[in-house]
C-alpha cells in the first residue's frame, strides 16, 4: 500500500483538481489518500467531504502549519511509502508508479522527488543542494538566474548538470516527495518548529545523516502551479519571485541554519541578505535609477523583516507560537 498526504489551506478549487488528477489515474497498487485541512475559510474541507468520500479527511480547528499537519497523517498512514503532494501539484499518469518503482529498486533511497514542471511546461527547480550563504548571494544578485547552467553561480540548483536520469541530491521540494515509511520510523517525522518552509530540507538532511539517500527521479513528472497556499495570506508580505510569505520564510530559514549550522550560519546568511539590501538602498538613491523609490521601499521592508524575524526566533533558537 501507498499513503498519499495532501495538506490544504484555502485551496478548494485547486485541491479539487489535484484530487481529480490523482484519482483519475491511480497507481496500480492499493492506495489511501489523506487530506489534512488547516482550518480553511473557503469550504475546502466541506468540498472534500462532499465530493471525495474515498479520501480520509482530517479537518483541523486551526492552521497548524505544513510540518505538523503532515505529521498528523504520518501517524495514521499504513503505506510502505508515504507520498507528500501539494494541492497545487497535479500528478501525471505513471508518476507515482515511476517514483515508487525506483525506490523499490534502490533500498537505501529513503526520499525521492520527481520532476516539477510549470503550467507552461517549463521546468521548476526539482532538486537542490543544501542552502549556503554563497548560494544566497548568487540568488540575490541575479547571477544564478542569469547563468542557470553555471556550476558556480547556480550550483544550488545543479547548474551545468543534466538532470535526465536518477541522481543523488541533497534535498527535494515537498511539492511531490516519496518517503519510505521505514525511514520515517527510524529518523522521525517533520520538525514541527518549522511552520512552513525548510521542513523538507531539514528532513532530507536528517535522512542523509542517518545513512539514507535522497534521489531526484525525472520519470516521475508533476505539473506544479506554485505558491497556492501562500498567496492566500493577504495579511503578509508575499514574494511572487519565490512564491513565499517572506516573514515565514525568514523565520524557518533562521531556525534551519541555527539547528544545522549554529549561530555563525544564521549570521552569515542573514548578513548576506541584510548587506545586499543595504547596498540596494544606497544604489537606488543615485540619480536616474528607474523605479528607484519602489526598489528602496522593497529593500527597506526586507531589512525590517530580517531584523524582526531574527528577534522573533532569538536568532534561530526558538520558533514563534503557532499559528504564525
Amino acid at each position: 500500500m501507498i499513503s498519499i498526504v495532501i495538506v490544504s489551506y484555502n485551496t478548494r478549487d485547486i485541491l479539487r483538481g489535484c484530487l481529480t488528477a490523482l484519482l483519475t489515474h491511480p497507481p496500480g497498487r492499493e492506495m489511501e489518500v489523506f487530506v489534512v485541512d488547516n482550518h480553511s475559510a473557503d469550504g475546502s474541507a466541506q468540498m472534500v467531504r462532499r465530493e471525495f468520500s474515498q479520501v480520509r479527511l482530517i479537518a483541523n480547528s486551526e492552521n497548524r502549519g505544513f510540518a505538523a499537519a503532515n505529521n498528523q497523517a504520518f501517524r495514521l498512514a499504513q503505506g510502505r511509502y508515504v507520498i507528500l503532494l501539494n494541492p497545487d501539484a497535479f500528478v501525471k499518469p505513471g508518476a507515482v508508479e515511476a517514483a515508487v518503482a525506483f525506490m523499490e529498486r534502490t533500498p537505501r533511497c529513503g526520499i525521492s522527488g520527481g520532476r516539477l514542471v510549470g503550467p507552461n511546461g517549463q521546468p521548476d527547480p526539482s532538486a537542490r543542494r543544501f542552502p549556503t550563504w554563497p548560494a544566497k548571494l548568487f540568488t540575490l544578485s541575479g547571477m544564478s538566474g542569469r547563468y542557470p547552467s553555471s556550476p558556480v553561480f547556480n550550483r544550488h540548483d545543479f547548474g551545468g548538470l543534466a538532470l535526465d536520469r536518477p541522481r543523488k541530491v541533497d534535498w527535494v521540494p515537498g511539492t511531490f516527495v516519496v518517503l519510505r515509511a521505514r525511514m520515517l520510523a527510524e529518523i522521525g517525522f517533520f520538525d514541527e518548529r518549522f511552520f512552513i518552509y525548510y521542513e523538507e530540507t531539514d528532513l532530507c538532511r536528517r535522512a542523509r545523516q542517518n545513512g539514507w539517500d535522497v534521489y531526484f527521479v525525472p520519470d516521475a513528472e508533476v505539473m506544479h502551479i506554485g505558491g497556492a497556499c501562500s498567496q492566500t495570506r493577504k495579511d503578509k508580505a508575499y514574494d511572487p519571485a519565490g512564491a513565499q510569505v517572506l516573514s515565514f520564510r525568514m523565520r524557518s530559514e533562521w531556525l534551519y541554519h541555527r539547528k544545522n549550522g549554529g549561530l555563525l550560519s544564521v549570521l552569515a546568511n542573514a548578513g548576506v541578505e541584510l548587506s545586499w539590501h543595504h547596498l540596494r538602498l544606497w544604489f537606488n538613491r543615485l540619480p536616474g535609477r528607474p523605479a528607484a523609490q519602489a526598489k528602496r521601499t522593497a529593500s527597506a521592508n526586507v531589512i525590517r523583516m530580517i531584523r524582526q524575524t531574527l528577534h522573533e526566533t532569538a536568532f534561530g533558537r526558538c520558533s514563534p507560537a503557532t499559528p504564525w
